[in-house]
């Protein structure tokens, strides 16, 4: 059963059978919007956005390491990303960007990964649909959350959500925090109040 995330809100990151979860995918989708009026008629319609995610692996506060389409696979292992997606999809809800994370292969001193998301070539989301951010049991294929990004508005990127150690566990944590940016660079000062 996927839960809807509001931003904020968390929950806890373990199977409905009690067993923590090993392997969890975040996925990225999104479409452009279309274009209206005269702009719509010369240019068909629609155009691409290169929306970007990326995974920043935190210990003690400072980044570590991150993922993202010139960096794919963590230091130590962990992290993947799928690869960069240029355009956006077809709206068929589908991941258009991926990261994986093995839960098990996290080094103890990594406490959090936040995921993000931001707008390489520069557009805003108010020229984004269909953007959704997700959590899905890598080893059953199954959703766990989904975080939607709703409102558009002027920034340039999302700070969507983290996982972080709670207990002998992990957490998910939506945060959904706007940001400006188009790197994951650019967003470090606005990742740093969610840590």
């Amino acid at each position: 059963m996927t839960i809807n995330l509001s931003k904020g809100q968390q929950i806890s990151l373990s199977k409905a059978d009690g067993n923590a979860l090993t392997s969890v995918r975040m996925g990225l989708g999104w479409q452009a919007a279309p274009r209206k009026g005269f702009l719509a008629k010369l240019t068909g319609g629609g155009n691409d956005i290169d929306l970007d995610a990326s995974a920043v692996l935190i210990a003690e506060g400072r980044p570590m390491d991150v993922v993202f389409f010139q960096h794919l696979v963590s230091d130590d292992g962990s992290v993947r990303h799928t690869g960069d997606n240029l355009t956006g999809g077809a709206g068929a809800g589908g991941d258009d960007e991926a990261i994986l994370v093995d839960l098990t292969r996290v080094p103890a001193h990594v406490d959090q990964i936040v995921f993000n998301v931001n707008s390489f070539t520069g557009q805003t989301f108010a020229e984004v649909q269909n953007a959704f951010c997700r959590l899905v049991d890598e080893t059953t294929g199954t959703e766990l959350a989904r975080y939607t990004l709703t409102g558009g508005g002027n920034n340039t990127a999302q700070i969507m959500a983290k996982v972080h150690r709670s207990g002998g566990g992990w957490q998910m944590k939506a945060i959904g925090e706007p940001a400006t940016g188009r790197t994951f660079q650019d967003l470090l000062p606005s990742i740093t109040p969610h840590l």
